[in-house]
């Protein structure tokens, strides 16, 4: 049974950072292309960026490209996101997405990133 926990939220200024964390139980992690997912109030939920199971390639959506980075620690059952030079417009809760390609999927709670000064 897919487990995720979102960690890392919160309120930030716009041009700073925050580091999103995802920690995965129930299932074989590296076996998984894990994903960040984003819902902003009135707006469906949106892609964000997806990494492979071995952590060997990333997709980003183009509006974050060069700005959020995906990463995950296969020991430690980890996913990140570290965001910089955040935009208001990041604001939404973020979702941490595991997919193990054959039909097994689950998702987090999510945690709140807001972007404001």
């Amino acid at each position: 049974q897919v487990q995720l926990v979102e960690s890392g939220g919160g309120l930030v200024q716009p041009g700073g950072s925050l580091r999103l964390s995802c920690a995965a139980s129930g299932f074989t992690f590296s076996m998984y292309a894990m994903s960040w997912y984003r819902q902003a109030p009135g707006k469906e939920r949106e892609l964000v960026a997806t990494i492979s199971g071995t952590g060997g390639s990333a997709n980003y959506e183009d509006s974050v490209k060069g700005r959020f980075t995906i990463s995950r620690d296969n020991a430690k059952n980890m996913v990140y996101l570290q965001m910089n030079s955040l935009k208001p417009e990041d604001t939404a809760v973020y979702y941490c997405y595991a997919n193990s390609g054959w039909g097994e999927t689950g998702w987090g709670q999510g945690t709140q990133v807001t972007v404001s000064s």
